[in-house]
């Protein structure tokens, strides 16, 4: 589960949600460093700089406010703000315990964050916030003039990630069962679920609306592009391991795929139904997240330093990707 809320904290449906406008913002230490090796790219694009601002080794979700110019990058107990232009931070969201990720609801200029383990999308079509929660199996729809939750939706599975189209259709992958649904909003319910063919485990999702067709991030290494209106799998394409975050760019045709052992799989769209690898930019381990700059082009992920070979995200207190990290940074892939 993922995103969203205002300045009092509101429990639902055993997720709870702080929303950041109004939110006391500190400064943060930070420094910023150009990575020392650069790495030719069939694209151009390419890790241009390191954001190390420390602290806690958690991270999760990342969101850019093309208003604003801001970027949102989710840090364990907190969120860091930055500039997107300069990567200099200009402050802190605190009091968002356990924070997975923000959505933007620019509409009515007021952002909402998830503090727990949950995915969320807004949809200017319906000016409504829904919320999947993996653990109970469902989504809540939030009225974010309200601040309230105005109806579940049961999803039958456990969902990961979801896009909405503005026009009263949402998808939302189901991690468990290798499928996703598509939900009627306006009636608040799956009107069908869908399988993956050769997708396991689908946990990021992008959407061409123009088009019609879903970019959807497989942990078996696999972005597969999927027409939800004939439930087709129209492409499969490799990726590299534990994809976190998948974003398509419309103005240049491109989708990308971040993964956590440090690889940004570049594609590009030659026509609905026919896609091409252009590019494989190194960026760290553990940069499994992602946001995009429509402006500019420039991406954002976050990491820490020193994440091992067995090791594809945060550390976990013991298992096998137990490790001690490295200073938390923010880096930025641009041409």
């Amino acid at each position: 589960m993922r995103f969203m809320m205002n300045s009092r904290q509101l429990v639902l449906f055993g997720v709870t949600f702080v929303v950041a406008c109004g939110t006391q913002m500190s400064p943060s230490s930070q420094t910023a460093d150009t990575p020392q090796t650069s790495q030719s790219s069939k694209t151009g694009y390419r890790l241009a700089n390191k954001y190390t601002l420390g602290g806690d080794a958690g991270w999760d979700y990342i969101a850019f406010d093309v208003d604003t110019r801001r970027v949102f990058v989710t840090h364990y107990m907190k969120i860091e703000v930055l500039d997107g232009d300069s990567g200099k931070s200009v402050g802190q969201i605190t009091g968002t315990p356990g924070v997975h990720g923000i959505a933007l609801v620019q509409s009515i200029g007021k952002s909402f964050t998830s503090n727990g383990k949950a995915d969320s999308v807004s949809d200017p079509g319906t000016d409504r916030v829904f919320v999947s929660n993996g653990e109970s199996g469902d989504l809540t729809i939030i009225d974010p003039m309200a601040g309230k939750a105005v109806g579940t939706v049961p999803l039958g599975g456990a969902p990961e990630y979801s896009a909405a189209d503005g026009k009263g259709t949402l998808w939302v992958n189901l991690e468990d069962k290798n499928a996703f649904v598509t939900v009627d909003v306006k009636g608040r319910k799956v009107t069908k679920t869908t399988p993956i063919a050769g997708c396991e485990e689908p946990a990021s999702m992008a959407l061409d609306s123009s088009n019609r067709r879903l970019f959807i991030g497989c942990k078996n290494r696999v972005l597969a592009v999927v027409n939800p209106d004939t439930e087709k799998v129209v492409a499969s394409l490799p990726i590299g391991e534990h994809v976190d975050a998948t974003i398509f760019d419309p103005a240049n045709g491109l989708i990308f795929a971040s993964t956590g052992d440090g690889v940004l799989t570049i594609v590009h769209q030659d026509s609905p139904d026919a896609y091409t690898i252009v590019d494989n930019v190194k960026t760290m381990r553990g940069a499994k997240t992602l946001a995009l700059d429509p402006k500019t082009g420039k991406l954002f992920t976050a990491t820490v330093e020193n994440v091992p070979l067995n090791a594809t995200a945060p550390p976990k207190p013991i298992g096998p990707v137990a490790y001690v990290p490295g200073p938390f940074v923010v880096l930025t892939i641009e041409k």
